[in-house]
């Protein structure tokens, strides 16, 4: 159980899980699958905003492509324990490419926003979950102790990396001579990072541990777990918000072309924060620390409500940017504490899910609330919304307390 291995990790910890034997290509490939993952769905955002005219279309399409991800990351986690990942992830990049094909071309075509929001679920349900399986390697890799955890802290820290390299890029391409780019673009990274990291040997060798048949929930059946999705959900939907008030707010302004330079710019504290977050994290308790990130994230979030400008908001988000690493790190590596083994890249993929069914919730809420009430209402809500999903996972604590219960208890 985690709780009996180390929180923190240190430079050289770092540097012992990355130049592992085997490591190398998996790496370097799942750097290429993961890169595009918040420049698709901001790109997909903004190409539909930029076709219809209406930020309430383009948060529900982006809501239903989150939707789509939220599934999808548990139905290929669990496929993924069973069989590997390589199979998995080469069938589903190739439903993946038809699927952008076919959302484009809806696009380009105005077809009814009903279309376009089935087809961006589509999208999201066949996106080839490499974060999952590249974490779940891991595993296969390298002992417990803090060389995994450092690990799991890399693949956190990347992911922000992509989150400042993303939107950035998607708001940049927006203004391109054609306003798909930045989605086609995206996916043809993806596409081919995920073929890649399938076909390295480290990935085709995985055999995957047997596992008695469990409950119909699988890894969320267990009360810790249950209390991970929940911290991860709350983060999703706080996030969510900000994800369309920011680029109302740069359209609103005038300059819509900074909306993702600006959501770009809280991931520059939030990386920064999380190397030294992962060396010296607190609170060091795991049933303490998730309450804690998320609702210290929450109130950060609330001063750019009264923000009197982009510059002014831009401060604002760099500060609250400093939690979004930790978080991150810790739904991951809380994972161990609350699942048992052999349900890695499922229970990595209810977190993805509950992260993106919070995104789906703050994209469509926010997209109406922009339009219909105002920008401040939107970060207001962010806040508020986080602050409550951190006071039920402090009442709930007690079960990450706990770790993982005795089989016959979980029901």
């Amino acid at each position: 159980m985690l709780g009996r291995v180390s929180h923190s990790a240190r430079v050289s910890d770092y540097r012992a899980a990355l130049t592992t034997p085997g490591a190398g290509w998996p790496v370097l490939t799942s750097l290429l699958a993961r890169m595009p993952i918040a420049m698709i769905g901001l790109s997909l955002l903004l190409f539909v905003q930029r076709e219809t005219g209406s930020f309430a279309v383009a948060g529900a399409v982006s809501a239903g492509s989150l939707i789509g991800v939220a599934v999808g990351a548990v139905a290929q986690g669990r496929i993924m324990d069973r069989l590997g990942p390589t199979r998995p992830l080469l069938v589903v990049a190739t439903l993946f490419a038809a699927a952008i094909t076919a959302v484009v071309l809806a696009i380009e075509a105005h077809q009814p926003s009903v279309v376009l929001v089935a087809l961006g679920g589509l999208v999201g349900l066949t996106e080839p979950m490499v974060g999952p399986a590249s974490r779940a390697l891991w595993v296969h890799l390298l002992p417990p102790g803090p060389v995994r955890h450092a690990a799991y802290a890399y693949e956190a820290i990347s992911l922000e990396v992509f989150f400042i390299l993303g939107p950035a890029l998607a708001g940049v391409l927006v203004a391109a001579p054609w306003g798909g780019t930045g989605v086609v673009l995206g996916s043809v990274c993806m596409i081919a990072g995920s073929v890649g990291f399938a076909l390295t040997p480290v990935a085709r060798a995985v055999r995957p541990e047997p596992v008695a048949h469990g409950p119909l929930l699988g890894a969320l059946a267990f009360p810790g777990m249950r209390t991970v999705a929940l911290a991860a959900f709350g983060f999703g939907i706080t996030v969510g918000f900000v994800e369309v008030a920011v680029p109302a707010a740069a359209t609103n302004a005038g300059e819509a072309w900074l909306g993702g330079v600006m959501l770009a710019m809280w991931s520059l504290t939030s990386v920064a924060f999380g190397l030294y977050y992962a060396v010296r994290p607190w609170p060091r308790p795991m049933h303490l620390r998730l309450p804690a990130l998320l609702g210290g994230f929450a109130l950060l979030i609330a001063p750019m409500a009264i923000a009197p400008g982009l510059v002014w908001l831009s401060v604002a988000m760099l500060v609250a940017g400093i939690l979004i690493t930790p978080q991150s790190t810790a739904h991951s590596t809380a994972i161990e504490q609350v699942t048992p083994q052999g349900t890695a890249t499922e229970a990595f993929g209810w977190v993805i899910t509950s992260v993106t069914l919070g995104l789906a919730a703050g994209h469509s809420t926010s997209g109406w609330l922009v339009e219909h009430v105002g920008v401040p209402a939107s970060f207001l809500a962010s806040s508020g919304a986080g602050l409550l999903v951190a006071l039920l996972v402090w009442l709930r604590r007690g079960t990450v307390a706990s770790g993982v219960p005795a089989p016959a208890l979980v029901g």
